[in-house]
């Protein structure tokens, strides 16, 4: 992959909405070359998508759970982990799945209306998978920095008043 393809794609990883005409003249490339690049990094499966990171809790009315689950699972002769982590990642309430290393095989992420129904997620569907051998639940409290984006960031000036003696 190119230099230039390299510094696109962490254009877009900061910032998905960025327009063509602003990274053409951060790369200093023309327009179309930009345009080209996008579409042979999609066509690739450089990018996969384009997102929008949402802070839920300064929605109103929003009540939605999120937990991340380590899930110690028996892999598969031939195919290893990957059988296990499609199935599970095929149901709507996992959003994302990571290989791991150390205690625990995969890590779940999952969200839900209610811890209820994260909960029943959990016992009856993930547990009950014939290779899940043990799975622990960690429920989101607040979020502080999500994909490099720091939610309620604070001023950082220190308001203490100095004391001397």
């Amino acid at each position: 992959m190119e230099e230039k393809e390299i510094e696109l794609l962490k254009l877009l990883e900061k910032n998905g909405r960025i327009e063509t005409d602003t990274i053409s003249k951060m790369l200093d490339l023309p327009a179309d070359t930009v345009e080209e690049m996008l579409k042979k990094l999609e066509k690739e499966h450089a990018i996969l998508g384009y997102s929008t990171l949402v802070d839920w809790s300064n929605v109103y009315d929003y009540e939605g759970v999120a937990a991340l689950i380590d899930v110690k699972v028996t892999p598969v002769r031939g195919v290893g982990f990957d059988k296990i982590a499609s199935r599970i990642y095929r149901f709507p309430e996992v959003k994302a799945v990571y290989l791991m290393s150390g205690a625990y095989d995969l890590s779940v992420s999952v969200e839900g209306k209610t811890m209820m129904e994260v909960s029943r997620f959990v016992s009856d569907k993930l547990s009950t998978l014939d290779t899940v051998l043990s799975t622990t639940t960690h429920f989101i409290l607040k979020k502080y920095k999500h994909d490099g984006i720091i939610f309620d960031e604070e001023d950082d000036d220190d308001k203490r008043i100095m004391v001397t003696p």
